[in-house]
């Protein structure tokens, strides 16, 4: 008998144990997601007050416009890197003092004899332009800006401008940002903002556009108004050349280049200042793939740079407490690594154990309330999408997972660290699809079914039917849904198909596949054709086919008054028309150039 009530006083003291474990990490996930939550709430604020009585950049900092070539005076010698090559040579400014470098670390000697071509071309009418090439990859593209910047008519540059190649700025670009550097002497960086000209490709791209743009207009925003810091982008910044030379130049410890460099001239003292109104335009990745790819690296690299500045930026003494602590605190600690791990942890584990263990409740304000405002919060910087919130929380709680590994990974530094994928970039989906029909097929089935993202899918799902036959939470709902959209993504069913047989005629010298000069449009990295002045990316709206299914938009009705009706009609699509599953019949610029492991890197200066 004492036997007995022992092993029952120890099963209740383990059954109370397990709970209070359970019970731990949920009050853990969700006050991490009150604290994320209030820093997302006080930027907005701040962000709102200053666009309502706040300062424009123009008043903050001194601005004046250039009334002629001679006030610029000969030492204002921008350089820029990374740009379309018809976009850099188009740029207003003085011709005598504009120097455009090209540094293309691509494999493909198609590729490197069509660039070269083009560069020769612009150099006949009178640009000053130079195409340099390495012999080898070191450091990918850090080696390749770095090397860029040993050749002496670079080093005669105040300032350089950064451009990856599907980046299409304004002509007034420079006119726009180096009044503010000429002026600031304490400016080192004026970074612009990303305008997406493909965003209508698919669904994933709508919701890069709307994770990308709470970046832009809050997040980044917030930092050039609170504390003159923020992230470099890498790309549509203008650079003093003093503070890059200050801060030791560009490194290639890690896959983020760019923020490296950003965190060390903030050291240093130097300031930053975004332009959220100078727009940029450039493309998304529309393949799954490659956007897989892309976050790895935009998670891998910050853990990983954040492992390796931690101790620099707490024994720094050129910046005040207040901003070492943002910046190892917020920019980094709160964004760059406990954000991924806290919404997978969450979404995809905490919710789902609950299921299974009933004793355990999440409270209602952080199961209902507190998602709903972090949704709320990052749809409000694109209205347009709105009514695809429901899809962007589910993509993003799947993309998690994917930036959870990534994230270990930089922290521990483990095998795939330092793995850099260049992301491809395809122009118009719909175009490329039509040209590409057998593309599907042609797929390996390893390359395209995502096996760890299909466990989980199936693990919520029986997670979801033992809710609905035992819970009384109805967390099925949710859990049903996660489900579909990892073994959706799992299967490869999202996003535009990248071809083979069409790449692979593209690769052998399919001119029409790369050249899109006798097509009227500019593209990348061809685009040096005078009379190609209108550029109809595929921004532009097709107004009469739904961007999901490719049915006529009446079918959806998606206005504010038909929000529901509009959201079951786009479930529909996802199982009524398998073909068409998240294509585009959108217009829009007309090459499919696969960039693979290439990159094209443009300079100014000189």
């Amino acid at each position: 008998m004492l036997c007995s009530v022992k092993n029952k006083k120890n099963r209740v003291n383990g059954e109370a144990f397990e709970d209070g474990i359970s019970f731990a990490i949920v009050c853990g996930c969700t006050g991490r997601i009150c604290r994320e939550n209030y820093e997302m709430i006080y930027m907005a604020i701040v962000v709102s007050i200053n666009k309502l009585f706040g300062k424009k950049p123009e008043q903050r900092y001194k601005w004046e416009p250039f009334e002629d070539d001679a006030e610029l005076g000969s030492s204002v010698y921008p350089l820029v890197y990374q740009l379309s090559i018809g976009a850099a040579c188009r740029l207003s400014w003085p011709s005598d003092r504009i120097v455009i470098q090209v540094l293309d670390d691509s494999t493909d000697p198609f590729i490197k004899g069509m660039v070269e071509m083009e560069c020769q071309s612009w150099a006949s009418q009178g640009i000053n332009i130079h195409y340099q090439v390495r012999d080898n990859r070191k450091g990918y593209k850090a080696g390749a800006l770095k090397e860029g910047l040993k050749h002496q008519y670079a080093k005669q540059c105040e300032y350089v401008v950064i451009f990856d190649a599907d980046f299409q700025p304004e002509p007034d670009f420079l006119t726009q940002t180096i009044p503010f550097l000429h002026h600031n002497p304490e400016l080192a960086l004026v970074q612009g903002r990303w305008k997406f000209v493909n965003s209508n490709d698919c669904l994933m791209t709508r919701v890069q556009e709307i994770s990308l743009n709470y970046h832009f207009k809050v997040e980044q925003e917030y930092g050039s108004i609170a504390f003159a810091f923020f992230g470099f982008n890498g790309t549509a910044g203008v650079w003093r050349m003093v503070a890059l030379y200050e801060a030791e130049g560009w490194k290639d410890r890690t896959t983020v280049e760019d923020m490296d460099l950003a965190v060390r001239a903030s050291l240093k003292g130097w300031k930053f200042l975004y332009i959220g109104s100078l727009m940029v335009k450039n493309e998304l990745p529309s393949v799954l793939k490659a956007y897989r790819y892309q976050q790895h690296r935009w998670s891998c690299g910050p853990a990983n740079l954040f492992r390796k500045l931690f101790f620099e930026i707490l024994r720094n003494n050129r910046v005040t407490w207040w901003k070492k602590l943002y910046i190892l605190y917020s920019f980094f600690f709160v964004r760059k690594i406990v954000a991924h791990i806290v919404t997978f942890t969450l979404y995809c584990v905490v919710f789902p154990a609950t299921a299974l263990i009933p004793e355990v409740m999440i409270p209602r304000w952080g199961t209902i309330y507190l998602p709903t405002v972090i949704t709320l919060l990052n749809a409000a910087g694109t209205p347009r999408s709105f009514y695809l919130v429901v899809f962007w929380v589910l993509i993003e709680n799947v993309m998690s997972f994917h930036r959870t590994k990534a994230t270990f990974i930089g922290l521990f530094e483990t095998q795939r660290v330092n793995e850099w994928v260049v992301t491809e970039k395809h122009g118009d989906a719909s175009k490329v699809k039509a040209a590409t029909q057998h593309s599907q097929s042609w797929f390996k089935i390893g390359e395209r079914i995502l096996m760890l993202e299909l466990c989980v899918g199936i693990v919520l799902f029986g997670c979801a039917c033992y809710d609905l036959a035992y819970g009384r939470y109805r967390y099925y709902i949710y859990l049903y849904l996660q489900a579909i959209a990892f073994i959706t993504m799992g299967c490869g069913y999202i996003g535009t198909q990248r071809g083979g047989k069409g790449l692979r005629d593209s690769k052998a010298g399919n001119g029409k596949a790369r050249n899109s000069k006798h097509q009227g449009t500019t593209t990348v990295p061809f685009a040096g054709d005078q009379d190609t002045t209108a550029v109809p990316f595929s921004g532009d709206k097709d107004n009469h086919h739904c961007p999901f299914c490719r049915r006529p938009r009446h079918h959806h009705r998606p206005s504010a008054l038909r929000f529901s009706s509009s959201l079951l009609s786009l479930f529909l699509c996802f199982f009524t028309k398998p073909g068409n599953r998240f294509s585009s019949q959108m217009k829009g610029w007309a090459t499919a150039t696969d960039y693979g492991s290439d990159t094209f890197n443009f300079d100014l200066g000189g």
